[in-house]
């Protein structure tokens, strides 16, 4: 994964591939887009932007355990996955990756469960279903 982040770094084509099917998935209504471009990309398409995070030492347990690394590898992995990441954001869309102005809801997912997250998550969308049908 990180050899592709790099590659899109020096090829913008594959990023404008991925936002193009994106935007095509989008464009199908009440669906539910996942990634850490898809804010951006979408930004004018969407009812309800959520930026979910973390504090670092959770993620990055949870980085270890998933990808079966210890802490210190999944340290050194994803500080030079964020590296290019930062880089090619910049880059290529001309924003920066720590900006969450364009989020409706941040949301630190250390907090509860994946349960109690899935449930704000849910309830926020409930909501702006139902302001949706006020307002129509």
């Amino acid at each position: 994964m990180e050899e592709l982040g790099e590659k899109a770094l020096e090829d913008p084509s594959i990023d404008k591939l991925v936002d193009e099917r994106t935007i095509a998935e989008a464009n199908k209504g009440n669906v539910v887009v996942d990634g850490q471009l898809a804010g951006w990309i979408l930004k004018e398409r969407t009812d309800l932007r959520i930026y979910l995070k973390a504090p670092e030492e959770v993620r990055l347990e949870r980085i270890a355990k998933r990808d079966k690394l210890t802490l210190q590898d999944a340290r050194l992995q994803t500080e030079q996955r964020e590296s290019v990441q930062r880089e090619r954001y910049l880059r290529h869309y001309s924003f920066q990756v720590e900006d969450r102005s364009i989020y409706q809801l941040v949301l630190d997912t250390s907090l509860g469960t994946i349960e109690d997250t899935a449930k704000v998550l849910i309830s926020a969308a409930v909501m702006v279903r139902k302001a949706k049908k006020h307002k129509a």
